[in-house]
């Protein structure tokens, strides 16, 4: 005899399982959702009504490259898949290995019982990072000197079009985090410490995505086959953490939150943005992983925003410490919490199981997913991907085009910032004379493509090396420069001996950070690495020089300033190295003004413009001019 407690079991699991069959009957062939006549708020309504839940969940997963087989994307209905840093189908991939990437990836998700396309995304944080020759622009800290939002939106209309050659439709940027300790490995990745300049810098949303024509403010934005969907990230705090540790605690009141790490965040949904990414760190002891007053009450119900909150990559893992502890949980305070793409996982089967068995056990309820789902599929509808999937190589071309190389060397021009030219009773010595016997150019950075991208360039944590891309060292740039009657002596750290035998009218030294990105750059002593500090003091005592240094943010710099005749912040240029030697040598002015303090020891930080024990070595605004010198 069956007992009565079976009898009601079977009967639930039944009335569970049931909720997984859509309920729509209308025929898929003549679903108003593949009709792109009918309104998008229409088509996303209908398209749910045909979904089961196993399709709904499979939209809110995003799966790394190398997990997006077309098993996985079948048998999980996945709605996404992305590149990790340095995450590429193959070294040196051409655009048409891409392509054929993202499309075997596309064709996996068409085939399946909706036909619902996938979203494909990269970090493309300073230009197309992660391909093979394109243009890499400044990091954000270079780009925030320049106080020009028309330069930044046409360093993001540029970019997507070089990510679009290789057929992706989505980034992971911009970055706009207020950096408020330059000891955050971050930092590079902030325009300034100043949300009044990270605002304007939200420009590269509309250069992105296309400029939004539509009245609807936090309604996401994405104009066609030449943009791409853009991302504001990490939301929120990311740059106020405790000491500038990488997604460590931020401890701020309501006012500094609204004041500071916030307005950015007003502009970008108010210009289309069509993702938010939550960052890793903690808003006064709470994960913002699991942070729902922020995410779902302040970004999604106060500031209207409708397009998708994407968490970062294992950010809901990491909701507990250690990684994937009592994972069921962390996947219940990020769903509930607000956001509604998980970026990889730990565990694919298990998230999508617990996923499944929360929403049956009402422990994540139906409407926070359907709220999760229309989100995603009001991007893909906005895009235009159920219309057009397909990437093809139309746009091949523009990877590292002429045009986007000269906007960068454009770029690299006005974020340089001249810190010292001489002393006051002394002649400066910038701009440099092209016309000299023998002038000396050493230094660590002078002749490596690597440091001077950084950090999220071909990898994740950046290269030593001139083979990483294609690019010009400032060495090569500066020799394209001077006349040709000019020696140019490359020593990379030259002794006494050779440098007093040698009889130099001048010397550039290139020093600075090697790359790092994330955590990976935290820093408590901000110096610069041996044997840079040592080539500086060993040419700098003997001959005139001009230090160029090459950093994700202001280094320790005061105990040698009064060694050296004039000295240059060129923050991480990225590939257009000539972008410097044009300035150096006074074929551009100097323009760039400081958008971050340069402080004068570790101990002062925390120190930002406006604080009341404001003591700098270069204050924010700070940067000398220089005019044009077309004759030298």
């Amino acid at each position: 005899m069956v007992s009565l407690s079976y009898f009601i079991h079977t009967l639930g699991l039944l009335v569970l399982c049931s909720s997984s069959v859509a309920a729509n009957k209308e025929p898929l062939s003549k679903a108003k959702y593949k009709d792109p006549k009918e309104p998008v708020e229409v088509r996303i309504k209908n398209l749910m009504s045909h979904m089961t839940l196993e399709e709904k969940l499979g939209q809110m997963v995003q799966v790394e490259r190398v997990n997006a087989t077309t098993k996985v994307i079948k048998n999980y209905f996945i709605g996404s898949a992305f590149s990790g840093g340095g995450s590429v189908p193959a070294p040196n991939a051409t655009p048409e290995a891409w392509v054929k990437m993202v499309n075997k990836i596309q064709k996996a998700a068409l085939s399946t019982r909706l036909g619902i396309p996938i979203i494909y995304g990269i970090d493309a944080v300073h230009g197309h990072n992660n391909a093979y020759n394109a243009t890499i622009f400044p990091h954000n800290v270079g780009l925030g000197v320049t106080r020009d939002p028309n330069l930044v939106k046409r360093i993001g209309e540029a970019t997507a079009l070089e990510v679009r050659a290789t057929g992706i439709q989505y980034v992971f940027a911009p970055c706009i985090a207020v950096c408020r300790d330059p000891r955050w490995g971050r930092c590079y990745e902030s325009y300034s410490e100043d949300h009044r300049i990270v605002q304007q810098m939200t420009e590269i949303i509309p250069g992105l995505q296309g400029d939004l024509h539509t009245g609807q403010k936090g309604v996401p934005f994405v104009a066609g086959k030449t943009k791409v969907a853009a991302c504001a990230k990490h939301f929120v705090g990311d740059g106020g953490t405790l000491r500038g540790m990488n997604a460590n605690n931020t401890v701020v009141n309501s006012n500094g939150l609204l004041s500071i790490h916030m307005p950015a965040y007003y502009d970008a949904v108010n210009k289309g943005v069509a993702t938010v990414m939550v960052s890793y760190s903690s808003l006064n002891g709470l994960k913002m992983h699991a942070n729902k007053k922020l995410i779902t009450g302040f970004l999604k119900n106060k500031l209207k925003f409708k397009g998708i909150v994407i968490s970062d990559f294992l950010g809901v893992d990491w909701i507990t410490t250690p990684l994937h502890a009592n994972y069921s949980h962390s996947v219940n305070s990020a769903v509930t919490a607000g956001i509604d793409m998980i970026m990889g996982s730990s565990n694919l089967t298990e998230l999508v199981d617990v996923l499944t068995s929360q929403v049956k056990r009402k422990l994540i309820p139906m409407r926070r997913i359907n709220d999760a789902v229309e989100r995603i599929l009001r991007v893909k509808f906005t895009m235009g991907l159920f219309e057009d999937p397909m990437a093809d190589h139309s746009l091949a071309n523009k990877l590292g085009c002429k045009e986007h190389r000269e906007l960068a060397r454009e770029a690299v021009r006005k974020s340089l910032v001249l810190l010292k030219n001489g002393e006051n009773a002394d002649k400066p010595l910038l701009p440099l004379p092209k016309k000299a016997k023998r002038i000396l150019v050493a230094g660590t950075h002078a002749d490596n493509l690597g440091y001077q991208c950084g950090g999220w360039t071909i990898t994740w944590q950046g290269l030593n090396s001139n083979n990483l891309t294609i690019g010009t060292t400032i060495l090569t740039a500066v020799k394209n420069t001077v006349d040709p009657t000019t020696k140019v002596i490359y020593n990379e750290n030259p002794d006494t001996n050779f440098i007093n035998s040698s009889r130099f009218d001048y010397a550039i030294v290139v020093i600075g950070e090697t790359p790092y990105a994330e955590g990976y750059g935290d820093s408590t002593n901000l110096t610069i690495a041996e044997p840079g500090l040592s080539t500086m003091e060993n040419v700098c005592g003997l001959v005139k020089c001009v230090v160029v240094v090459v950093s994700g943010r202001p280094v320790m710099m005061q105990p040698f300033v009064g060694e050296i005749d004039a000295l240059v912040a060129a923050w991480l240029p990225g590939t257009e190295g000539q972008g410097v030697a044009d300035v150096l040598f006074g074929d551009y002015g100097f323009t760039g003004k400081l958008a971050r303090t340069w402080f004068r020891t570790v101990d002062q930080l925390p120190m930002n413009v406006g604080d009341p024990h404001y003591d700098p070595l270069y204050a924010f605004g700070f940067g000398l001019t220089t005019k044009p010198n077309k004759q030298l």
